[in-house]
């Protein structure tokens, strides 16, 4: 009996989904940051997403629901994906700093190395990168065959051969005033081309 591609996409999905959630277990189970009783704030959206959205730390929202992209920055992202006609169901995001600290620089090194891990499991086309300390850590992450990229807002950059990158002011921090949202929507919106190029296979 032959094995249909569909046969072969749902094993690859299978496969994701078990990595993720033995890496939740993981991060659940790391007492390497200072977070107390606190559980960690975990990625969320489609195991073997087009797009990785990046933020570096979570906000007060994230921390109270435990997952990433909850709240005001989710629901700035979820208008802006529908504006430009992706469907968030190609989209999954997740943070640096996963666990809930009162300075996001007490972050244990390995447990930020873990998103090296989560990217290789969910195998993004395209890494939306929000905010300079998202950057340099994902620069400092040490991904396979990846080369620096710079803060500059909008413009499609090569991480790696597989991986675009398009860097964005910090969602959160672009929220409260008319200016900065409009220069998050002006970087992120960069994102709309590069998925309107994407090959359809």
């Amino acid at each position: 009996m032959t094995t249909t591609e569909d046969q072969i996409k749902e094993k690859y999905l299978e496969r994701a989904i078990r990595e993720l959630n033995s890496l939740t277990h993981e991060l659940q189970d790391c007492r390497e940051c200072p977070r107390g009783n606190l559980m960690p704030v975990l990625g969320s959206g489609h195991p073997q997403a087009d797009v990785l959205l990046l933020k570096h730390a979570p906000s007060v929202a994230e921390i109270e629901e435990g997952v990433a992209f909850y709240g005001r920055s989710g629901n700035a992202v979820m208008k802006s994906l529908k504006r430009l006609g992706i469907d968030p169901l190609v989209v999954y995001g997740t943070l640096c700093v996963k666990c809930p600290l009162s300075d996001p620089a007490l972050a244990s090194p390995n447990c930020v190395s873990r998103l090296l891990s989560e990217v290789e499991i969910v195998e993004p086309r395209c890494i939306v990168v929000m905010g300079e300390p998202a950057l340099e850590c994902l620069n400092d992450v040490g991904m396979p065959m990846a080369r620096p990229v710079g803060a500059r807002p909008g413009e499609i950059q090569a991480l790696t051969p597989t991986i675009d990158v398009i860097f964005t002011p910090d969602v959160d921090q672009s929220l409260d005033s008319e200016g900065a949202k409009r220069d998050f929507w002006r970087a992120f919106r960069a994102l709309g081309e590069w998925y309107e190029d994407l090959p359809p296979y």
